[in-house]
């Protein structure tokens, strides 16, 4: 039981994770190469605050606003910027944070962290906390996207010059989506940080931006359900077929190249289409 406890709390955890993408990429269009950045500043903080005697409850607050603050900071250095480059500056991003964690001994450099206080949650408790989280987001990015704003980031994912024309304030609502998603995955990494006891830099480079954004292409860019899916189905990929852990990077490159080609929707998309096709089906 303990394994399959543990099995749903990662999964819990990716989920939460890709719906923060989600929240830029899926909803605004706005490509991000260094997601798992703000995962680790998440990771950092809770580590570090409860280190310092502070509940770890308290710390997910903490993680989100610092992960938040980081990832406004990051959106108004991308506003002038798009597309490729937009995705190459979050890339930069995410090797520069990284970067600064294996130089700082506080933050305990290559090694990492452990060893640090426990949640005070049994893991039955942690499990449904995180499972609780997950609908709480889901539930959150519906919400979003039926709202003004969402309506308002769709319109900049789709033609951002026109939504100019249109007198929105695009700066405005980019930020939005990069704060509201960056300090979800700020949350995300803390429950990380929880559930592993160990936090290093490797936990947040570049592979793990790379499978986060395939868990959403392969749900469907924008689908909250089917980027849900994914995310679950994709993080125990690995539990299943052990030599995905040795090629992550090689298989998840791939689904995003197949999907891209084939499928641009995803999983999402796939499910539509398969629906329509029934319902044209003569009885």
């Amino acid at each position: 039981m303990e394994y399959e406890i543990s099995l749903l709390t990662s999964m819990g955890i990716a989920v939460l994770f890709a719906l923060s993408l989600n929240m830029i990429t899926g909803f605004c269009g706005q490509i991000s190469l260094g997601h798992a950045a703000f995962l680790g500043v998440g990771a950092y903080v809770s580590v570090l605050l409860t280190q310092a005697g502070v509940p770890f409850l308290v710390t997910l607050p903490a993680s989100m606003l610092l992960a938040g603050v980081v990832g406004v900071v990051v959106g108004f250095a991308s506003l002038r910027v798009r597309a490729d480059f937009l995705a190459i500056t979050t890339m930069g991003v995410g090797f520069l944070f990284v970067g600064i964690v294996r130089k700082q001994g506080w933050l305990g450099g290559e090694m990492g962290l452990s060893g640090f206080p426990e949640s005070g949650l049994s893991r039955t408790g942690f499990m449904l906390l995180v499972l609780g989280l997950c609908v709480a987001v889901a539930a959150l990015s519906v919400y979003v996207r039926a709202s003004w704003m969402g309506r308002v980031f769709n319109g900049i994912a789709e033609d951002e010059d026109t939504m100019r024309v249109l007198g929105i304030d695009v700066p405005r609502y980019k930020l939005a989506a990069f704060a509201i998603g960056t300090a979800l995955a700020g949350m995300a990494g803390a429950l990380y940080s929880q559930h592993l006891h160990f936090i290093g830099p490797d936990s947040f480079g570049f592979v793990e931006s790379i499978t986060v954004l395939s868990m959403v292409v392969v749900g469907g860019i924008g689908s909250v359900a089917g980027v849900t899916v994914a995310a679950a189905l994709l993080s125990i990929l690995p539990e299943w077929f052990q030599f995905i852990g040795d090629y992550k990077l090689l298989v998840y490159g791939g689904l995003l190249f197949l999907m891209m080609r084939f499928s641009p929707g995803g999983m999402a998309a796939l499910v539509r289409r398969m629906r329509n096709a029934l319902k044209k089906e003569p009885s």
